[in-house]
């Protein structure tokens, strides 16, 4: 196997893979890898026609991803008081297979201790926030989900970070959070998380 070869089969693996992401922002970086990658290979055997429709696959890739960073999104918090709340059962209910892979011990009697929050993004509710409040202006988060198709971070940066977020008008001055899902743990690295003590599932970010 040539390298021309070895870039046509990266290609298609590529492109194979961006449609199988649920999350449209992560599809198009991928399709875009593929479609640059595809029309790299198109050049180098002279199939111009490969070579075209792939390059026009990444400019349109690139638009939409320059589209979709730039588009302004309204965030909001809406406090869930009672967790007999119709639209929480069935939030909970449709994404629960989703949350276990996060939060595999995870119920809604869960939610009775601390304060619960819905994230909505554009008027949609894309997430739900569950955290303690500690001594000290520290709070745990207990339950951070974000649906799918809206797992790009900015939930949490908006309801973590934000000033009409949920903790920097109220002078929360540190963040702790406790998982040993890899996956999540992934993402409270992203957010900026450090590992905190040895067991390697305790998580701090000071404000």
């Amino acid at each position: 196997m040539n390298y021309v070869e070895i870039i046509g089969y990266t290609g298609s693996v590529l492109v194979a893979v961006s449609l199988m992401m649920k999350n449209i922002w992560w599809l198009r970086r991928i399709n875009f890898l593929g479609g640059a990658t595809f029309a790299i290979y198109g050049l180098l055997l002279k199939a111009y026609p490969v070579f075209i429709l792939n390059a026009f696959i990444a400019l349109v890739d690139i638009y939409y991803l320059f589209e979709m960073k730039g588009k302004k999104e309204y965030f909001s918090l809406v406090r869930i008081n009672n967790l007999q709340n119709s639209l929480l059962h069935k939030f909970l209910d449709y994404y629960h297979t989703d949350i276990l892979k996060f939060f595999p011990n995870f119920n809604v009697e869960k939610l009775k201790e601390g304060k619960t929050y819905f994230v909505l993004r554009n008027v949609i509710p894309v997430g739900i926030i569950n955290y303690k409040e500690l001594p000290g202006k520290e709070v745990k988060i207990e339950f951070d989900y974000a649906i799918p198709d809206y797992r790009d971070l900015k939930n949490a940066r908006f309801a973590f970070f934000a000033e009409d977020g949920l903790f920097k008008k109220t002078g929360i001055r540190k963040l702790i959070a406790e998982s040993s899902i890899r996956a999540h743990q992934k993402y409270l690295k992203s957010l900026g998380f450090k590992n905190t003590g040895n067991t390697g599932v305790l998580f701090s970010k000071t404000l």
